[in-house]
């Protein structure tokens, strides 16, 4: 099931990714601010990624520790999409599942397609 998907920002690229609050219900933080999220990427891989929330207020939930890691590794940039899926992979030890796409013209057409590894 897709959480979200979200076309990426220079913010979201450079600094921490946001994403939409309504989102936080597919997340359990057990009264913690901040919640390590198990994902595995495009490859198979594991990748821990912290998500954190405000305390109070608007809780604007943004990835941020393994996030950066995560855009070098398939040196993603503004304007690439980043979707996120529920998905529980128990040999893995997975709870999400992360891809990222790239605008691509094919033919004259617009479409998206998935990012390859940079290393």
């Amino acid at each position: 099931m897709q959480i979200f998907s979200k076309v990426l920002t220079d913010t979201d690229v450079h600094v921490r990714f946001s994403f939409p609050t309504r989102c936080l219900q597919h997340l359990d933080f057990a009264g913690n601010n901040y919640v390590d999220l198990h994902v595995k990427d495009s490859y198979g891989e594991l990748r821990v990624i912290r998500c954190r929330k405000r305390e109070e207020g608007y809780y604007k939930p943004v990835l941020s520790k393994g996030w950066r890691q995560f855009v070098a590794y398939y040196e993603l940039r503004v304007g690439d999409m980043v979707v996120l899926h529920l998905e529980d992979d128990q040999n893995l030890g997975s709870q999400f599942r992360i891809e990222a796409n790239r605008r691509i013209k094919l033919f004259g057409q617009e479409d998206w397609g998935e990012v390859t590894r940079a290393n």
